[in-house]
C-alpha cells in the first residue's frame, strides 16, 4: 500500500466569472489524518475537494501532495482517488470489472487486474458478491464497491464527497464505522466533505468548517466542539448559543458586552475594545434552570419551546433582548420539575463557561 501524504493547500482560490466560491485558503491536512471538510451547502468545501482531486482547476495558489506541486497535475497523476456521492457504478459490469476499471485503463494484464479486483473486494468483505451486478446490491454494498474501485490505484489520499448522504440512518452510522477502520487500517489520508456535524464529530481527527469559501476554524473535533472559533462555527455545531452585542467595559478578566435589549453579559475568556461589536457563546449543556444568576451570567426568559429528545430535553428560551437561547438538560432533571411555554425561568451559568468568540475579516 502507498504510504500516505500531506496535503498542503496554499493560498488557493477558486473563481467562476465573477463569483469567488473559495477565498486563498490556506490548510494543511497531516498525512495519514482523517479530515472533514464542513460546511452548509455552497460554502465552497466541495470545490475545495474537486481542486485536490484535480476535477477542478485552480484559479491561484498551489496544492502540494507530499513533496509535489501537483497544481497543473490530471487527476490520474495526482496521487489521489475520489469517490462520488452517486458512487457512479457501471450498472453493466460486474462487481470484479467495476473495480478493476482504473487498471483496465493503465493497461494493466487482464489476470493482474483481476486478482487486485478480488483483493480489494476481499478487503470490502465483498468476495461472495463478485460476479453481481450492482443493481444486485444493497446501498452500503455499492458504496464498499465504489470504495474499493478507488483505492484499487494506491492513493496516497482518498478523497469523499459525501459518501454516506445517500444511506438511511442505521446504515450511515455502521458505514461510519467502516470508514474509520478502514482509514486507520490502511494509514492513508482521507479528505470527506459533510454537512452533517455528528458525521464530522464522529470520523475526523481535524474539521475544517467552512463557510463562504473561506476557512472559519480547523482545529481536532473536542477543539471545534468545547472552543469554537467564530459566532459562524459555535452556531453551526449547534452546541452554543451566540449572544451579540457591544462590549461596555473590560479588563483584566475579560470583557461585559451589551445587547440591544438592554441585557448584559460577561466573559473571562477573551479580549475587545469599548464600542466594538462582539460575540459571547455559552455552551447550551452547561445552562442551569431555576438558579438566579450573578451579574452577567444569566437572565430571566420566558419559555418558547419544549422538545423532549430521549436521554434530554431542549427548552428555547427570550428574554433579556436575547432571542431562542437553548438550555439542554437531562430528562430526569426535567421531569422533576418541567416548564412549559410561556413559564417565566431564571437560567444561569458559570463565568468559565462563557468564551469571546473570534471574528473573520471579510
Amino acid at each position: 500500500m502507498t504510504k500516505a501524504a500531506e496535503i498542503d493547500i496554499a493560498s488557493v482560490s477558486k473563481i467562476y466569472g465573477h463569483t469567488t466560491a473559495v477565498h486563498a485558503i490556506s490548510l494543511k491536512i497531516p498525512a495519514g489524518s482523517y479530515c472533514c471538510l464542513l460546511g452548509p451547502s455552497g460554502c465552497g468545501k466541495t470545490s475545495t475537494l474537486r481542486m485536490i482531486a484535480g476535477h477542478e482547476s485552480i484559479s491561484s495558489g498551489d496544492i502540494r501532495l507530499g513533496s509535489k506541486v501537483v497544481t497543473d497535475l490530471p487527476p490520474a497523476r495526482r496521487g489521489t482517488a475520489m469517490m462520488f456521492q452517486s458512487y457512479a457504478l457501471f450498472p453493466h459490469l460486474d462487481l470484479v470489472d467495476n473495480v478493476a476499471f482504473s487498471l483496465k485503463m493503465k493497461g494493466v494484464e487482464k489476470e493482474e487486474r483481476r486478482r487486485k479486483a478480488l483483493d480489494m473486494l476481499k478487503l470490502m468483505q465483498l468476495e461472495p458478491y463478485a460476479t453481481r451486478r450492482p443493481a444486485q446490491l444493497s446501498g452500503g454494498q455499492q458504496q464498499r464497491v465504489a470504495l474499493a474501485r478507488a483505492l484499487i490505484t494506491d492513493p496516497e489520499a482518498l478523497l469523499l464527497d459525501e459518501p454516506l448522504s445517500a444511506l438511511d440512518p442505521f446504515l450511515k452510522i455502521r458505514m461510519r464505522a467502516e470508514l474509520k477502520k478502514l482509514q486507520t487500517s490502511l494509514g492513508i489520508t482521507f479528505v470527506h466533505v459533510t454537512h452533517s456535524q455528528e458525521e464530522a464529530m464522529a470520523l475526523a481527527d481535524i474539521i475544517v468548517v467552512m463557510n463562504d469559501g473561506r476557512i472559519e476554524q480547523a482545529a481536532s473535533p473536542r477543539t471545534v466542539f468545547e472552543r469554537p472559533a467564530t459566532a459562524f462555527v459555535a452556531r453551526f455545531m449547534g452546541d452554543h448559543n451566540v449572544i451579540s452585542g457591544r462590549t461596555v467595559e473590560t479588563d483584566a478578566n475579560g470583557i461585559t458586552i451589551e445587547v440591544n435589549g438592554g441585557g448584559r453579559f460577561q466573559a473571562i475568556d477573551g479580549k475587545g475594545e469599548i464600542g466594538e461589536a462582539a460575540d459571547i457563546a455559552v455552551r447550551t449543556d452547561r445552562v442551569r434552570l431555576r438558579e438566579t444568576a450573578y451579574a452577567g451570567l444569566g437572565f430571566t426568559g420566558i419559555v418558547q419551546n419544549v422538545e423532549y429528545r430521549g436521554s434530554s430535553v431542549k427548552i428555547v428560551v427570550n428574554g433579556a433582548g436575547v432571542e431562542d437561547f437553548t438550555v439542554i438538560i437531562s430528562d430526569t432533571e426535567y421531569f422533576a420539575t418541567p416548564v412549559k411555554p410561556g413559564d417565566a425561568v431564571p437560567l444561569s451559568w458559570n463565568a468559565d463557561d462563557a468564551i469571546v468568540l473570534g471574528r473573520i475579516q471579510h
